[in-house]
């Protein structure tokens, strides 16, 4: 008895805001599957109408992704093949998508990437602040313990943080930021691709002074802590390197001891005994 084939599952990016951002393999892919797979069936069915593309579409959100899952697992071992499709962007962002490619891993089944639209990515590159090294954070928690660990986190890093935000709680996000930052670089990006795009950058109590009213959707991108990323650099050098640092710069020894035991977190006499015992 043959065996019965299994689709294949693909993760399809839509565009952010511009339609025309969609790529040619997408609608490919797009019409020639058997299911869709929607955040939001109503939103998709517009860009389906758009490229006049008909299919038959079944809402997959975050509420629902345990019962959906199972559902699309049964569509795709049954042979069909499967689009799945965020509001925007790449599916899985910040946005449902994971639940049903750990089933699908899980169970054997193809899955198949349709690159396309990121916003925090087309934020970070327009940006200004180094794109080498970021961490992307999502959405900040609500839980307060949760929500200090991750300000915590943005105050230490010495890579570009992205955040998203929504536009009612993006003052209260501001404020906290505000209260970690001090003087380093933050840009505002909203709106990508629409009518309304813009960047705004500057000095985290610059950006509060101008977010009054601030609409749509919204990504918050952070420069790295400067001054930890130095002790860092710092820190990687051998002793005697560190010494030098501190001795080119005018110190007297009882000083660049001091500075070096502040900047390793150990005592003085340590250091001390390194270089004069």
């Amino acid at each position: 008895m043959e065996e019965k084939k299994v689709g294949t599952l693909y993760m399809v990016a839509t565009p952010i805001g511009n339609l025309n951002d969609i790529t040619l393999r997408a609608l490919d892919v797009l019409k020639e599957v058997d299911l869709i797979a929607a955040e939001d069936t109503r939103h998709t069915l517009k860009l389906l109408n758009h490229f006049q593309i008909s299919k038959p579409l079944i809402s997959y959100y975050r509420h629902n992704e345990d019962i959906k899952s199972e559902v699309i697992i049964n569509k795709l071992k049954e042979g069909q093949n499967v689009a799945l499709v965020s509001d925007a962007g790449t599916p899985g962002i910040c946005d449902p998508g994971e639940e049903v490619v750990r089933r699908c891993i899980d169970e054997g089944v193809k899955i198949i990437p349709i690159p396309g639209a990121s916003a925090f990515v087309n934020a970070l590159v327009c940006s200004g602040l180094s794109t080498k090294q970021f961490t992307f954070l999502g959405f900040l928690p609500l839980n307060k313990k949760l929500r200090k660990e991750k300000l915590d986190l943005i105050q230490k890093a010495t890579d570009t943080i992205i955040i998203y935000e929504a536009p009612h709680k993006l003052k209260a996000t501001l404020n906290d930021l505000a209260m970690i930052l001090g003087a380093r670089q933050v840009v505002l990006a909203r709106e990508l691709t629409k009518i309304h795009e813009e960047f705004i950058r500057g000095s985290i109590n610059e950006i509060i002074a101008k977010s009054d009213g601030i609409k749509g959707e919204i990504i918050i991108l952070i420069e790295g802590n400067k001054q930890v990323e130095h002790e860092n650099e710092l820190n990687n050098l051998p002793l005697e390197e560190h010494y030098k640092y501190y001795e080119k710069q005018g110190l007297e020894k009882k000083e660049i001891i001091k500075m070096i035991a502040k900047d390793k977190g150990v005592a003085k006499n340590e250091i001390y005994k390194y270089f004069f015992s």
